[in-house]
């Protein structure tokens, strides 16, 4: 038997695994902050919706990687504060998220999401953090599709120039 062939959790984490973790979760910690901000901005409900969708999935994700970095005697991240909930009309006009700006955002760091998921997924040697990424990379892929069928529905999406080949004529 190799010496890392056992259960994984009784493995040591790696350099990479580790940096890949910890990053995350301090990214996680600063999103779910940021999604509670702009929820404060939100005025369609079905933002407001998929806004809290993504701060439960974010704290779920963090209470899984600190578990991880907590067994494995790593240091945490700082976390910032929970935001406190504000009325829209409160907030300016001119200082206001837009409904388009926010979902557009949502949908920048689900991508981005995405790749670091691959990232650390490519990278692990441990079973397990590479199936919890793996988990964490379904969620964001479903929350990602939920947002593109939102920005589609309400017409906030602004494709790139379409690309229309012309075939040579024959």
């Amino acid at each position: 038997m190799g010496i890392l062939s056992g259960n994984p959790t009784n493995e040591p984490m790696h350099y990479g695994e580790v940096f890949g973790a910890w990053s995350f979760l301090l990214t996680a910690k600063g999103m779910v902050a940021g999604y509670q901000t702009q929820l404060n901005h939100a005025g369609d409900e079905d933002l407001q919706r998929i806004l809290e969708e993504a701060i439960q999935g974010g704290q779920q994700e963090i209470k899984q990687i600190e578990a991880i970095l907590k067994e494995n005697g790593i240091g945490l991240p700082p976390t910032p504060p929970d935001r406190p909930k504000a009325c829209l009309e409160d907030i300016p006009t001119g200082a206001r998220f837009q409904d388009q700006e926010i979902a557009a955002s949502l949908s920048k760091d689900i991508a981005a999401g995405l790749v670091a998921c691959s990232q650390i997924m490519g990278q692990s040697i441990r079973e397990d953090i590479a199936m919890l990424f793996g988990q964490f990379h379904v969620q964001k892929a479903t929350l990602g599709a939920k947002v593109l069928r939102l920005n589609k529905e309400k017409g906030w999406l602004i494709p790139p120039p379409l690309h229309h080949h012309k075939g040579e004529d024959c």
